[in-house]
């Protein structure tokens, strides 16, 4: 159940990122025109660019977190023994929930101390900006808390143990020449 929960908002998360990308990608390119062609520009594109970019960043790093596929090495990690790896794995949650704790309190001060400050164009609260930093732990946090569960009662495979996916490069084998491969 939670784990369709966390796969539908992380769906969501998804769309709106491609509606950010696509809204930042629009005014920009709309500000570059209107600046060469009509020695103009809307002074709005830029700070809003800048805003749904930081929200979009968190956004992005709780989908690719949900994925995982966030880079790492397992060097050290693959070669213990499933309990080996179990304990790595659960100790690595651990401080991913505790670092959720300390982005989610430094953020909501940042809030606090920023809520009756407003940006320069849009002369809206800088709250909103600095409440991402919430955002983001509040939506990773069930993310971690579901893989220790999984964890706790064995229901993770082997490859999950690892905690990080291989490179989408491929093998790099692949790019060599068939007669120097042989």
């Amino acid at each position: 159940m939670l784990s369709k929960v966390i796969g539908g908002y992380c769906r969501l998360l998804g769309w709106l990122m491609v509606a950010s990308l696509a809204l930042m990608v629009l005014m920009v390119f709309g500000n570059v025109v209107m600046r060469y062609a009509f020695n103009s520009g809307l002074t709005l594109s830029e700070e809003l660019s800048r805003w749904l970019f930081v929200w979009m960043t968190f956004m992005g790093a709780v989908v690719a977190l949900h994925e995982r596929a966030h880079l790492g090495t397992d060097a050290l990690v693959s070669r213990l023994p499933r309990a080996g790896q179990k304990l790595c794995l659960a100790a690595s949650l651990l401080l991913m929930c505790w670092l959720c704790w300390l982005m989610f309190d430094g953020a909501l001060q940042q809030v606090k101390i920023n809520w009756d400050s407003t940006s320069a164009v849009m002369e809206t609260s800088m709250g909103y900006f600095y409440a991402s930093g919430m955002v983001f732990a509040v939506l990773a946090a069930p993310v971690l808390l579901l893989n220790l569960f999984r964890l706790a009662t064995n229901q993770l495979s082997d490859e999950e143990l690892v905690g990080i996916r291989e490179s989408e490069e491929g093998d790099p084998n692949d790019f060599i020449p068939q007669e120097k491969a042989k």
